[in-house]
Parts: C-alpha cells; sequence; structure tokens
C-alpha cells in the first residue's frame, strides 16, 4: 500500500503518472495505491472532490482511489496520516509533512515500511515495493 498526499497544482503533480504506472503494474499482486489530495502546500489544491477527480482521471488517466481533500498536518489532520508520521517520522525526527507527494510505504500488516520525501519519484520505490509482495 502506498498513501501519498497529493496536489492538482504543484510542481509534483507529474508524479501522478508514476504513481498510477505502480497501481497498474502491481495492482494484481494486492497493491494499491491512495491519493489524499491536500491543500495546505501553497494551496495547490484548491479544487472540489468532482474537479480534483476530473483533473485526475483526464490529465493522469489515474484510476488508483483519490480520496476527499484532507489536512495533513496540525490540529485538523486526519487521523491516517497523524498515524502515518508517529509510525514513519521525516529528517531528523520531525513529524510534519513538509510538501505535497511524500509517500508511505505500508505493508500488509499495516505497519510502514518507510516514508519518501516528495523528490523521490515514484519509480524509484519498485525495488521496495517488489520486496513486499
Amino acid at each position: 500500500l502506498l498513501i501519498v498526499n497529493t496536489a492538482s497544482k504543484c510542481g509534483f503533480t507529474p508524479q501522478y503518472e508514476g504513481l498510477e504506472a505502480l497501481h497498474r503494474d502491481y495492482g494484481d499482486r494486492g497493491f494499491e495505491v491512495l491519493g489524499f489530495p491536500c491543500n495546505q502546500f501553497g494551496a495547490q489544491e484548491p479544487g472540489d472532490a468532482a474537479e480534483i477527480a476530473t483533473f485526475c482521471s483526464t490529465t493522469y488517466d489515474v484510476t488508483f482511489p483519490v480520496f476527499a481533500k484532507v489536512d495533513v498536518n496540525g490540529k485538523d489532520a486526519a487521523p491516517l496520516f497523524e498515524a502515518l508520521k508517529t509510525e514513519a517520522p521525516g529528517l531528523l525526527g520531525s513529524k510534519g509533512i513538509k510538501w505535497n507527494f511524500t509517500k508511505f510505504l505500508v505493508d500488509r500488516e499495516g505497519r510502514v515500511v518507510d516514508r519518501y520525501a516528495p523528490t523521490t519519484k515514484p519509480e524509484d520505490l519498485r525495488g521496495d515495493i517488489e520486496k513486499l509482495l
């Protein structure tokens, strides 16, 4: 399972293409990509759920689940992201998510295996994903 906070107007938005490739290549082996739009970083996800879904499907042919917009930091952070950040802190033990397209790889038992920076390209995760499948 790969959980990602996403945004439609970010420099990393083209990573949707790589995330979709992972979803298509490994989906038949039980692997899922889950996208969680977030507007906390530079207001780069201003759309509503319908606009986000349309953008993802028409621009990047995304077929993996893209959920409702969430906060990933702060007092209104989604409980899922609070748990992910606790289990896999960032650089120097920082819990906060710093930007869009932070990725969390989770094993079949629900344990966070690793946390990847926004700059980590989806294709660079293939080796780690294959170890879990």
